[in-house]
């Protein structure tokens, strides 16, 4: 197992979650792939090598800050990514 294997970014999956939520008819898996990163980059790094390490150590509140965050992030990047579409 590499490194790169033994960390996650506890924000992809609530991002992922983000997403799902918000989907709309027409979204391609590349537009919202384009959404992911691009949200993604605009969100501070959260990483962590056990979930449960994660869920203890986060503040009340925080979660759901973070859930938050991830949403307006996605939000924001929809608008990003639309209004930057590449030409096929």
């Amino acid at each position: 197992m590499s490194l790169r294997d033994a960390i996650d970014n506890f924000y992809e999956p609530l991002v992922a979650e983000a997403i799902d939520e918000s989907k709309e008819d027409g979204d391609s898996q590349d537009y919202l792939t384009d959404v992911m990163c691009v949200a993604l980059n605009r969100l501070p790094a959260k990483y962590y090598r056990h979930s449960i390490d994660m869920m203890f150590y986060l503040a009340d509140g925080e979660l759901e800050t973070m859930k938050k965050n991830a949403l307006a992030a996605v939000r924001e990047a929809r608008a990003f990514v639309k209004s930057h579409k590449r030409e096929d």
